[in-house]
Parts: C-alpha cells; sequence; structure tokens
C-alpha cells in the first residue's frame, strides 16, 4: 500500500493555509522516496503524524521559511491547504499535516510579499519614524517619509515619494512602494520591497528576499540562499550568496547569481543572466537573449534564438574550455541545460 494516497473524502477539521516547494518535476522526496504531486489534486497520509518524521509538511509559519528546508534555486513554490491530524515543530514553523491540498503556483515576489505581510500583521504600528522595540512597525506615508525598525521582528513601511524603509532585525521586513523609494532588510529571514520606480530593494541577511518590479529598480540579496527579483524594465537583480536565485523578467534586464549552486534567469526580451557559481545554472527565456554559465560544472539554457556561453573550468577554477552557440541551431535544444565537457557542449538535468 503506498504510504501517501489520494484523499477520498473530506474531514470536517479547519484548514491551515502555509506553503511548500517542490523539486521541478512537482515531486518531493522524504527519505528518497519520490512522490509526485499535482497542482489542484489533495492527498492523504496514511499513519503517524508527527512533524520533521512523517507526514506532509509545510511551512505554516514565516513564509520565507521554506529557504531553511528549500533553496531558492530551482525550487517550484505552491500555496497549500492542511488539515486533519497536524502536528508542529520549529516553534509553529513546519507542520506535518494528514491530509494536503496543493494550490495555486507562486513564484519568489508573491512569497516575498507575504512574508512582508506576515511580518507586518505581527507587528504594533505606531507613529513615527524609528523603533528599536521589539515587533514594532512604524510606518511614515508622506511625502519623503523615512522609516526604520530596528527590532527583532519589526516591520517598516515608507509608501511615500521618495520615502525610504529600514529592517535590520530579525524576521523584520521593509515596504518602500513610493516612486524613488528604497528598503532595505539586513536581519536574519528579513523582506524588502520596492515597488515604485526607480526603487531599490536589499536583503542582505540570511535567507533573506528582495524585490523590486518597478522600472528601472534593482533587488540585491547577498545573503546565504536569499532570492533577488527585478521584474520591471531593465531591472537588475543580483543573488550573490549560497544557493540564492536572482530574476529579471523585465525588458533589457539582468539577473546574475553568483554563488555556489545559485540560479539566474532572464525572462525579458534581450535580458542577459549570468551565474558564475560553482554549479549555478543561467536561464534566458525571453527573446534575444543571453545565458551565460562560467563556473565550474555550471550549465545554462535558452530559448530559441538566445545566445548561449559556456566555460568549462578544472577542480581548481583554471579555464580550460570556451563554447558560445545559439538555442535551436546546430543541435542546440532549446530550453535544455548544456554544460561544456571537454570542449563540447552536452545536455544535462
Amino acid at each position: 500500500m503506498p504510504r501517501k494516497t489520494a484523499a477520498t473524502a473530506e474531514i470536517d477539521s479547519p484548514k491551515i493555509a502555509g506553503y511548500k516547494g517542490f523539486r521541478e518535476d512537482l515531486t518531493c522526496c522524504p527519505k528518497d522516496k519520490p512522490f509526485q504531486f499535482e497542482l489542484g489534486h489533495t492527498y492523504r497520509h496514511d499513519g503517524t503524524v508527527k512533524a520533521c518524521k512523517s507526514g506532509f509538511h509545510v511551512i505554516t509559519g514565516h513564509p520565507l521559511a521554506l529557504f531553511r528546508y528549500y533553496a531558492p534555486a530551482g525550487t517550484r513554490i505552491c500555496r497549500v491547504e492542511v488539515s486533519g491530524k497536524t502536528d508542529t515543530d520549529d516553534g509553529g514553523e513546519k507542520t506535518a499535516a494528514e491530509i494536503l491540498t496543493v494550490g495555486e503556483e507562486i513564484g519568489l515576489t508573491p512569497l516575498i510579499l507575504d512574508a512582508v505581510k506576515w511580518v507586518k500583521d505581527r507587528a504594533k504600528t505606531v507613529a513615527g519614524t524609528y523603533t528599536d522595540k521589539e515587533s514594532t512597525a512604524v510606518e511614515a506615508r508622506g511625502t519623503g517619509g523615512a522609516a526604520t525598525a530596528s527590532g527583532t521582528r519589526g516591520a517598516a513601511t515608507a509608501s511615500g515619494t521618495r520615502g525610504a524603509a529600514t529592517a535590520s532585525g530579525h524576521q523584520g521586513a521593509a515596504t518602500a512602494s513610493g516612486f524613488q523609494g528604497a528598503a532595505t532588510a539586513s536581519g536574519d529571514w528579513g523582506a524588502a520591497t520596492a515597488s515604485g520606480d526607480w526603487g531599490a530593494a536589499t536583503a542582505s541577511g540570511t535567507r533573506g528576499a528582495a524585490t523590486a518590479s518597478g522600472n528601472q529598480g534593482a533587488a540585491t540579496a547577498s545573503g546565504h540562499q536569499g532570492a533577488a527579483t527585478a521584474s520591471g524594465d531593465w531591472g537588475a537583480a543580483t543573488a550573490s550568496g549560497y544557493q540564492g536565485a536572482a530574476t529579471a523578467s523585465g525588458n533589457g534586464g539582468a539577473a546574475t547569481a553568483s554563488g555556489l549552486q545559485g540560479a539566474a534567469t532572464a525572462s525579458g526580451d534581450w535580458g542577459a543572466a549570468t551565474a558564475s557559481g560553482t554549479r549555478g545554472a543561467a536561464t534566458a527565456s525571453g527573446n534575444q537573449g543571453a545565458a551565460t554559465a562560467s563556473g565550474y560544472e555550471g550549465k545554462a539554457r535558452g530559448a530559441a534564438g538566445c545566445a548561449l556561453f559556456l566555460v568549462e573550468r578544472d577542480g581548481n577554477g583554471e579555464i580550460l574550455h570556451v563554447w558560445a552557440g545559439i538555442a535551436g541551431k546546430d543541435g542546440i535544444k532549446p530550453m535544455a541545460y548544456y554544460r561544456l565537457v571537454d570542449g563540447k557542449p552536452v545536455e544535462v538535468e
């Protein structure tokens, strides 16, 4: 009998919302036994439900806690609901459940926005521009305002024109949505969002995430397993930490992932994606884009017509060979990963 089977009946119990990460093929591998999931389906676990041991495991605490268990690079993220028997661990951060329903798939940006909301919903908003009290949020909504929340789990919001928001404490969140705003969340698990034109968002803490969705915005996540997304035109996203992911979806955008096993994606037209770290992956999915994998055992892929640049290095980092080609030509398949081996592009997973 399979360990997990599709649920055949609803159980009249409260539903708990959460997040779950999956591999690119929407599988999960508890104890190295792959289990295939599908969007919109409900599943039931037969047997004991115990956090970290058995059951369907999802994130029910801070949304960015997902990055404790899944690297941003190469992970598919879904909103989920769990019910039936449940058991929590890590202070309620992770929940094991009997029944799991896989909802919609989301990208990094919605997860980051949910993380900001999660922090703000748990903070007490006060007037002013600065606070150092634990679990307190400050807001500066006027033109040119600045908000700073430096305490643990603090949240700062500056929504006015040219506003700046900084949340440097543990699990802090900063949002600057106005024109030319800047948001910085440097604490562990912090999230920074700057959605206005020319905004800049920086999350340098461990598992931090930064989103700059306005035109010409820049997002930088330099911490361990951080994620950076710049979706506006000509935006730039950089994730230099270990296993970080950088995505630039606007036209002409640039995405760079320099950490170990990082992933860089440029989905807009004429975008450039560079993965310079060890075993990094670069993807150019827009028209006339370019993907470069210059690190040790790096790989790159692109849509038809995109340029691919591959560098082969030995274990000491010395360059052995270089190669350039165009996806869709000379036997190079569109959207298939290639790595340079003995000077020749070889298709890899």
